[in-house]
């Protein structure tokens, strides 16, 4: 071994601690993250928020006030087609405690460029009305939108994306880049248009959501033949085993082609990966992403002008190994640095995350 070398080391390294870091990048982000000490929360212990986030409950009476992202929990599954559960998401992927701070490919920590805070469960008035559920929803995040805060919420079923839409292209129907296995585009069924296989249909109809901007990625399985209405409205859909035959660059720039630099919505399906990495949803679907995959995809839409974001359908009752959560979690911290580093974002200063 150079001896010099190993000297250099020793006099950087030798007597230094956890908290000294002296590459500019990395310095710049210990100084977010540990706040001047070597001490950072247990991630292990304390009350669950999403990757340790502030928790805020009161922020909807102090009008969101001092927020540029809210993080929301959704636990409404009355929309299922299939397996129930996904009410339960919310609180497994909070449960996930290997998530963040930094994101090391987008070089973000987001609690410390911005001011982010875990709002808790939105409030619904009725556990058994699937249309009051709607409305509790639109109502909630249309006064998150109104103080200029961005939504991340987390699912519950994907019926949930009808009322953010509402609430958030109510002035000006959005983009939206949509992964899932499935398009979501199916009509009524048994007497409601509500349910989860139909949320952007009826988003296109209500004029909230521009399917001209609209790309779907990761589609595939045995109901193709519902989704109609997607190639009649002029959304892009790629299916799964495209994107694989495109290559995940050429995924990336059709979906910024297609979404431009207008107002743009990102909702994320648990089901568009591999059942194989996440069993634990209610409609699996076989021929899936891979996390890294959908990673990939994320990370190269950094830049855009993203209004908010969502993660759907985690059901953890039927995944003993808590790995859909855990792969929901880490897609869902990448959203937040997306959120974080839109141009759309005020950049108004850390979050008190330590």
């Amino acid at each position: 071994m150079d001896q010099d070398k190993l000297r250099r080391l020793r006099e950087l390294f030798g007597e230094a601690g956890g908290g000294d870091v002296f590459d500019p990048e990395f310095r710049r982000v210990a100084d977010l993250v540990f706040a001047g000490s070597d001490r950072r929360p247990w991630p292990f212990a304390g009350v669950a928020t999403f990757a340790g986030a502030p928790y805020r409950p009161d922020a909807p009476a102090e009008g969101f006030a001092g927020l540029d992202v809210g993080i929301v929990g959704i636990p409404m599954d009355l929309g299922v087609t299939n397996r129930a559960g996904a009410r339960l998401g919310p609180r497994a992927v909070r449960a996930v405690e290997r998530i963040g701070p930094y994101e090391h490919v987008l070089k973000v920590a987001p609690f410390g460029e911005a001011r982010v805070a875990d709002l808790g469960d939105l409030p619904m008035a009725s556990r058994y009305s699937l249309d009051g559920c709607h409305a509790d929803i639109e109502a909630y995040i249309r006064g998150m939108v109104e103080a200029g805060v961005k939504p991340l919420s987390v699912g519950g079923d994907h019926s949930i994306g009808l009322p953010l839409l509402r609430a958030i292209g109510r002035d000006r129907p959005v983009g939206m880049i949509h992964i899932d296995a499935h398009c979501d585009t199916s009509g009524e069924y048994e007497g409601t248009k509500f349910h989860h296989g139909g949320p952007f249909r009826q988003a296109v109809l209500d004029g909230v959501l521009d399917p001209e901007r609209t790309i779907q990625i990761g589609i595939r399985g045995g109901a193709e033949y519902l989704w109609e209405f997607s190639y009649a409205s002029g959304m892009t859909v790629i299916h799964a085993e495209e994107a694989v035959a495109m290559g995940f660059p050429a995924v990336i720039a059709k979906a910024r082609e297609v979404v431009g630099d207008g107002p743009t919505y990102i909702t994320f399906d648990v089901d568009s990966l591999d059942p194989g990495f996440a069993p634990g949803t209610g409609t699996p679907e076989v021929g899936g992403f891979a996390p890294r995959e959908v990673l990939e995809i994320l990370r190269g839409l950094v830049g855009l002008h993203l209004v908010g974001a969502d993660v759907v359908e985690v059901a953890p009752q039927y995944d003993a190994t808590a790995n859909t959560a855990h792969a929901a979690a880490q897609v869902m911290f990448t959203l937040l640095c997306l959120l974080v580093r839109s141009p759309a974002h005020r950049g108004n200063g850390p979050s008190g995350h330590a």
